[in-house]
């Protein structure tokens, strides 16, 4: 089983505001979600196969992919739970 910490959750509400949870806390963003793990190559992996714009059935705005690659570099710094 995945550790949700090691993952990074997507939301989009009903209005089509995209938000992401921040690592710590329950990740209870309201709207829809899909996970995200925090390496850098499932990042360009699935913003090239677009594989979250088939997840939320929408275009992805490019502010929130870079807030995404962001998110992946930063928290691929952190120990994983195998540490």
């Amino acid at each position: 089983m995945i550790d949700a910490t090691l993952l990074i959750r997507l939301a989009c509400d009903t209005a089509g505001n995209f938000t992401i949870d921040p690592a710590e806390g329950k990740r209870k963003s309201p709207g829809r979600g899909a996970y995200l793990c925090r390496n850098t190559d499932c990042f360009a992996k699935a913003q090239k196969s677009k594989g979250l714009e088939r997840s939320f059935k929408r275009a992805i705005p490019a502010e929130i992919y870079e807030q995404l690659k962001t998110e992946c570099e930063l928290r691929s710094t952190l120990p994983s739970s195998d540490d």
